[in-house]
């Protein structure tokens, strides 16, 4: 007699990523990310950009090279300069004994910058790194949408409480990954106004450095506005219709 033949063990399926471990990651980047929220829940834009002090942070020394470079129309003294405007903030931080972060990631990409325009000999090349970070988080982003893990939906879940539930209603992983199209569109909208005044060399130079402080925390905080208004929970209630009826009183037994 022959034996009946075993059925062969099934393969086990791919895992996706273990919640626990994602959750301790998507809370890490939100707080690497500088996100807030208020006391009653919602996120706090202003604060998120890092508040006055770090929008100064960002934008400053990009103005202080344009400033310099247009005055002098030297490229040495000018990089010196946004170096050292870079290198202020992150002295105020040690006064005020604030995390320095922020600030050494601004002096670590200044001095990025102004070490590629020194090489290359051209002021237009101090933006250039710009577009190269800027593509790396275009590229991220899709990336998370495409294997449903979306980047608004793991930083903003985590301010709204969500946790990583969202990921099992379609509705709001829907919305998540529509607000990370937002962010993403901010993002290339930053390539395709500014890559072709990089192009134009120095002629462009100007209206480049200016596009770029328009277009960095002040486009960045529009878009995560949006991008969290887009993706506000719908009320539990909110498909419920409304009754039109008014409710009949009841009569009583004679």
């Amino acid at each position: 007699m022959t034996s009946p033949q075993q059925p062969e063990p099934s393969k086990p399926e791919p895992s996706e990523p273990e919640p626990s471990a994602v959750k301790g990651l998507a809370e890490g980047y939100a707080a690497k990310a500088g996100l807030h929220r208020t006391q009653d829940g919602r996120i706090d834009v202003l604060k998120s950009a890092g508040g006055i002090q770090g929008i100064a942070e960002s934008i400053v020394p990009g103005l202080v090279f344009l400033i310099a470079f247009t005055i002098t129309r030297d490229l040495t003294p000018s990089l010196v300069a946004a170096l050292a405007a870079a290198a202020v903030f992150t002295v105020v931080r040690l006064v005020q004994r604030r995390p320095l972060t922020q600030a050494l990631a601004g002096v670590v990409g200044v001095g990025i910058s102004a070490w590629v325009a020194n090489t290359t000999g051209k002021a237009e090349d101090f933006y250039l790194p710009g577009f190269f970070t800027n593509i790396a988080y275009i590229l991220a982003m899709v990336i998370s949408i495409a294997i449903k893990w979306p980047v608004a939906g793991l930083l903003f879940g985590i301010i709204r409480n969500e946790g990583l539930d969202w990921r099992k209603d379609p509705a709001r992983l829907k919305a998540y990954r529509l607000g990370t199209w937002i962010i993403v569109a901010v993002l290339v909208l930053r390539l395709v106004v500014q890559v072709p005044l990089y192009l134009l060399g120095g002629d462009g130079l100007a209206a480049l450095a200016t596009t770029r402080l328009i277009m960095g925390a002040p486009l960045y905080i529009l878009g995560v506005w949006i991008a969290w208004l887009l993706t506000r929970p719908v009320p539990a209630d909110a498909d419920a219709p409304p009754s039109d009826q008014p409710s009949k009183p009841s009569s009583s037994s004679a």
